[in-house]
């Protein structure tokens, strides 16, 4: 009788080992998945380069989209998406894959920190197109507002003005004296009411272009960009205010 209890009793003693074995194998690649997602940084991408059509961007040789990404694009496109990248300095490359192509490729070293977010903004034109690599700051707040920033990416062969972003509804300017090619931070901005934004040379009220009926979510962090030939007012390449869905 005492020897049966014994065998049971090692017998628990193993199952039990087994378990705890198997939960602690468990525990560990758990941490293994979550200490992989710490080295991981998040990029956007979009497109302002005017009349591109057939836009592809590569990471140390590794197409990210499938699908091209035409001018005024996102990628991806599914916004607020971001496209994850292991950390560390990524080459970057973006291109026409179409051979021959007018459309001057992009090459450049990118450093991704993890657990950070970012934006590429490739702007100008198909024989001189530029890029700015931008962290966003994208902030968790505990208001009920939403934020807002502006990038601004216009082209123009000749001289361009800074420009202001004057809201409608607040009767005040959002943003003042942006130069081109500069991006803001975000700001606070009113939550699920509808705004127009102008877009006005500095220190003036002519309106060069305008965003109508912006509305923003609570506690989301969107970009208003403005795109497009800066001397062109009709077609698809016309000076526009547009937005997008950060985060």
């Amino acid at each position: 009788m005492k020897f049966s209890m014994n065998i049971k009793s090692i017998t628990i003693a193993l199952v039990c080992m087994i378990m705890l074995a198997a939960c602690e194998k468990e525990y560990k690649s758990i941490l293994t998945e979550e200490t992989n997602l710490g080295n991981t940084a998040f990029v956007k991408f979009h497109n302002a380069i005017i009349n591109s059509n057939r836009t592809y961007i590569y990471s140390d040789l590794v197409p990210l989209n499938g699908a091209t990404i035409a001018y005024g694009g996102l990628f991806p496109s599914l916004s607020p998406s971001y496209a994850a990248l292991a950390a560390g300095t990524r080459a970057i490359a973006i291109r026409d894959t179409l051979v021959p192509s007018t459309q001057y490729p992009i090459s450049f070293n990118a450093p991704m920190v993890a657990g950070s977010y970012y934006t590429i903004f490739a702007y100008d034109s198909l024989n001189a197109p530029k890029f700015r690599l931008i962290q966003d700051n994208i902030q968790v707040f505990n208001d009920t507002a939403a934020r807002i920033r502006f990038a601004n990416f216009p082209f123009s062969t000749t001289a361009i003005p800074n420009v202001d972003i004057f809201s409608q509804k607040q009767q005040a300017n959002l943003f003042t004296n942006i130069s081109t090619a500069a991006v803001t931070d975000f700001i606070s901005f009113r939550a699920n009411f509808s705004d127009t934004l102008y877009v006005r040379p500095t220190g003036t009220t002519d309106n060069l272009t305008q965003l109508n009926g912006l509305v923003a979510t609570a506690k989301r962090n969107y970009t208003l960009i403005f795109r497009g030939s800066y001397r062109t007012t009709t077609g698809v390449t016309a000076r526009t205010l547009a937005s997008f869905l950060s985060y």
